[in-house]
């Protein structure tokens, strides 16, 4: 097993691209929790979310166009999605029960 990061804040929630050339993952290297891509050989990181609160709990789309994301950004748990290069965030559910650890059905 290879190390394939190497910051000072926490790397969780990997999830590999569909074809297996990216990786998304969550991070806490900019002092909380947002969402970054990077190559499978760990190089081309790219910060994806810019929030106040947490987020977390990658997936990638069957085709690789999008991320579904949980996030804590509004002060509760809702499960969100976004163009796999970050742009056009929409949040998908409004509730007061805690949504995370989204999955994409096939």
């Amino acid at each position: 097993m290879r190390q394939l990061t190497v910051n000072d804040g926490v790397d969780s929630h990997p999830a590999w691209f569909p074809n297996g050339t990216r990786i998304a993952f969550a991070s806490a290297r900019d002092g909380d929790f947002e969402i970054y891509t990077m190559r499978s050989d760990g190089t081309d990181v790219r910060q994806l979310t810019r929030s106040d609160g947490v987020d977390t709990d990658t997936a990638w789309s069957p085709d690789g166009t999008q991320i579904v994301f949980a996030s804590y950004r509004d002060g509760d748990w809702e499960i969100y999605t976004m163009r796999a290069d970050g742009t056009d965030v929409r949040q998908l559910t409004v509730n007061a029960a805690w949504d995370w650890d989204p999955s994409w059905s096939p």
